[in-house]
């Protein structure tokens, strides 16, 4: 599902990524978990490609059986497009859209069609217990339901994977739990794949496995 082969990351001459291998399986969920620097986010922004490996050591990175290393931007961000949800810790939403615009964007984007995707989108929401909420604006929903509506956004597109990033961070424990449940929720219904960089040791521990970052490295 997700094949990661000495993945280097220079920033300067600091090198935040020091030759990472992973594999995940299709339907997983992996918790990552580490200290503040050990280059967790770093790994999960690579796995997403919104950035590149270091070219200073040959590495591979394979998703859903794709290599991605030789691919040219557009065709990278086609990938990411098609096959990567992404969510983040402060959940992104645009301010000016509801709820079921903040959705549909990484569909219209992808040029689906417009109906589809709005029917789509609603129904996604609907299972989320948002149906009542999609014609809000986030400055109009709590922070449990900005997040939901983050997920419903990763979920559109049908991505092979999804990365998240601190996703309950920002939330207070009954909402965080709520999320957390809803991720092995999703993995149930839709066989998703997770990769969860987290502090949180609950949802460490739901996880079904955990990969400890120390130094640049998978320990």
């Amino acid at each position: 599902m997700v094949i990661a082969k000495n993945i280097h990351k220079y920033y300067g001459d600091v090198e935040v990524l020091k030759g990472v291998n992973l594999k995940i399986n299709k339907g997983e969920i992996v918790a990552v978990v580490g200290p503040s620097g050990a280059g967790k986010t770093t790994l999960l922004q690579i796995l997403g490609t919104l950035e590149k490996p270091s070219k200073k050591e040959h590495y591979n990175l394979e998703i859903n059986g794709i290599s991605l290393e030789n691919l040219s931007e557009k065709k990278i961000a086609s990938f990411r497009n098609r096959h990567i949800g992404y969510i983040f810790q402060f959940h992104q939403l645009l301010p000016e859209f509801t709820a079921l615009e903040n959705v549909c964007i990484p569909s219209f984007i992808g040029k689906k069609d417009k109906e589809t995707t709005i029917a789509k989108a609603t129904e996604i929401l609907t299972f989320l217990g948002l149906k009542n909420r999609i014609n809000h604006k986030p400055k109009e929903l709590s922070g449990g339901e900005q997040q939901r509506v983050a997920v419903a956004r990763a979920l559109i597109n049908n991505p092979s994977i999804i990365l998240a990033d601190e996703p309950s961070g920002n939330l207070d424990s009954s909402s965080a739990q709520s999320l957390h449940e809803l991720f092995f929720e999703l993995r149930n219904k839709f066989n998703q794949t997770f990769i969860i960089v987290t502090h949180n040791k609950e949802l460490a521990n739901m996880a079904d496995r955990t990969l400890t970052m120390k130094d640049g490295i998978i320990i």
